[in-house]
């Protein structure tokens, strides 16, 4: 279980490390996304700016000394662009003062027509310019700028990455408790699996355990001293019983097996249950005689299902095993063979010493016997109690024929349980 503990972290760090990483990629692409918006709206804050000083220059409103009219900002963008308007030798006009590289930068408009530049300042502030050449009808010649900073930006920029930063920090807490969550969701069935592999496999040593201390016993007791032909004889039948034995709790752990793997090949026909019943009651009978109960067929109709025989047969003769085992001598168990609406039906009902309710929801399960449940002490006609997998087994084949398996039972009176098989189309 420590195992998959481990896996349990492992799987929810990786899912938490691919989400991260959708995270980053996201951030960084919605980053860029909205910094080339933030570049195009400066841009056209700027040239906004200067377009509408250039239309008042041709228009005969802006005159040199006359204040240059303030740009309206563009919708998304809350401060003005600084303006400034240079003659064409880039003598600042309005206002009459300009920095260097702003008048450097209006001579190269004049000279190309426009200029896009970057400025950085000594406190770590980019300004942004946009200049454009103006020649009037006159023949006059001048240069208009546009000047903004990037600090509105900037501040833009601090405030979404931290608001990103905050949302991203929840999203991971609340995805590292769901992943968990959902990876012990999705681990349960194995974790379910692991547990049930273990107490097969305990359960299974413990059952082979028995009849192996048995067989070495036998044979350690043989080897002691020499023994007569007859005691020789007795001790080898022994063996022959415990082998047999033994035998079949290994049949029944590989059925399972390959049953739990898919393994065990299925083939699937019409056929006649009352014919698979009625040769199965008679392999009963031997060893209910055997043991002095009686087994009658009381009902016998005509009875037609989908499946495997060899299965069909093998379940039928669990349920009748499984009656004689726990029926006394002088008891009398009862096969009922029928069709109900299409439905093939088969009931075995025994007059044994029942079994508690609270037992009834386990008796399908592997290796369960419950020992207060039917009389202590019952076996088979061989002497040998089961390994308490002959229901686990009859269960997976009506299991895999779509049939369903009920148990009733009172203490003291006696037990039935009847097949119920999916109905047939006609053929």
């Amino acid at each position: 279980m420590e195992s998959l503990s481990h896996l349990r972290r492992r799987l929810t760090l990786w899912y938490t490390g691919t989400f991260s990483l959708i995270l980053i990629v996201l951030g960084w692409g919605l980053f860029t996304v909205i910094r080339a918006q933030f570049s195009r709206d400066l841009a056209a804050s700027l040239r906004e700016g200067t377009d509408r000083v250039r239309h008042r220059l041709v228009a005969g409103q802006v005159t040199p000394g006359t204040p240059i009219p303030t740009t309206p900002p563009a919708a998304n963008v809350e401060s003005e662009p600084t303006l400034y308007l240079f003659s064409a030798d880039g003598r600042a006009i309005e206002p009459p003062q300009a920095e260097s590289w702003i008048r450097d930068a209006a001579l190269r408009a004049a000279r190309g027509g426009t200029v896009d530049l970057e400025h950085d300042s000594d406190n770590e502030v980019t300004f942004f310019l946009h200049g454009e050449r103006v020649d009037l009808p006159n023949g006059e010649r001048y240069v208009v700028a546009a000047v903004r900073h990037d600090v509105e930006f900037e501040d833009r920029y601090s405030a979404l990455i931290a608001a990103f930063i905050g949302a991203a920090a929840i999203a991971l807490v609340l995805l590292a408790g769901g992943g968990w969550f959902l990876v012990r969701q999705s681990t349960a069935p194995v974790e379910a699996s692991i547990e049930q592999m273990r107490r097969f496999v305990a359960d299974a040593a413990h059952e082979l355990r028995t009849p192996l201390t048995i067989l070495r016993s036998r044979t350690d007791v043989a080897l002691q001293q020499p023994r007569d032909a007859s005691s020789y004889q007795q001790t080898l039948r022994g063996i022959e019983s415990d082998a047999r034995h033994l035998g079949g709790i290994v049949e029944d752990l590989f059925t399972l097996a390959r049953a739990d793997a898919g393994e065990r090949p299925r083939v699937s026909q019409r056929l006649s249950i009352d014919d698979i019943a009625l040769e199965a009651a008679q392999a009963a009978r031997v060893v209910a005689q055997a043991k002095g109960v009686i087994l009658d067929v009381t009902e016998f109709e005509e009875a037609r299902a989908d499946g495997d025989p060899a299965l069909l047969r093998q379940l039928l003769m669990i349920l009748l095993d499984n009656a004689v085992k726990f029926t006394e001598a002088g008891g009398r168990i009862t096969m009922r063979v029928g069709s109900d609406a299409g439905h093939a039906t088969v009931s075995v009902e025994d007059t044994g010493s029942g079994i508690p309710s609270e037992h009834l929801p386990r008796i399908f399960d592997r290796f369960y016997r419950a020992d207060d449940a039917r009389t202590p002490g019952q076996a088979d006609a061989g002497g040998r109690a089961g390994a308490g997998l002959g229901l686990s087994i009859a269960r997976w084949i009506a299991d895999v024929h779509r049939a369903d398996v009920s148990v009733d039972s009172q203490p003291g009176v006696g037990t039935r349980m009847t097949v119920r098989f999916p109905a047939t189309t006609a053929s």
